[in-house]
């Protein structure tokens, strides 16, 4: 039985288009140095599982698009390149710390399902991405919730709520000396 995941990466390390530009569309997701986080990858995570790709620290923070894990967790190599930001001299391939997984792009949504209207949607609001104060940068979806995704991703966009232009004052009149 397949799972469903969330991915963060922030656009300007790792965007959903630089995995659209990956040889056969398909990278290993590196890096991650939460423990919680590395064992949804080295535990659980299975080929075949889906993933919604989610852009963080972006202008609006919102999930683009999807992938498929293409490959189980496995030792992640990026921790032992002392030159790396990922390093972590801990980590040794013979007493592995940190994992990841491989990921092969499925669609880039036509449009950005931005975090705010995601909290609109009532099938959502269990959703750990919409917990305060989840930052986890893997996470476990609901498979309706990663429905309830791909169904919002092909519906039009909401009508944007403008805000009413502010009221001016009248110009006061400089006074003539």
């Amino acid at each position: 039985m397949s799972k469903y995941w969330l991915l963060k990466s922030e656009p300007d390390c790792f965007s959903i288009q630089d995995l659209a530009a990956a040889p056969k569309q398909t990278t290993f997701w590196d890096g991650v140095r939460n423990y919680q986080a590395r064992n949804f990858m080295r535990d659980e995570m299975q080929p075949g599982d889906g993933v919604l790709y989610y852009h963080s620290s972006a202008e609006p923070p919102a999930v683009v698009g999807t992938a498929v894990i293409a490959k189980a967790g496995y030792p992640d190599h990026t921790a032992q390149d002392p030159k790396g930001d990922h390093y972590d001299p801990k980590h040794t391939a013979l007493s592995p710390i940190w994992y990841m997984v491989d990921v092969r792009l499925g669609e880039i949504f036509p449009r950005e399902l931005a975090l705010e209207e995601l909290r609109g949607v009532a099938a959502l609001k269990d959703m750990e991405l919409l917990k305060r104060g989840s930052r986890l940068s893997v996470q476990p979806v609901r498979k309706s919730e990663y429905e309830a995704i791909l169904k919002l991703a092909k519906a039009p966009a909401p009508p944007t709520v403008s805000k009413p232009a502010a009221k001016k004052s009248p110009a006061k009149k400089a006074k003539s000396k």
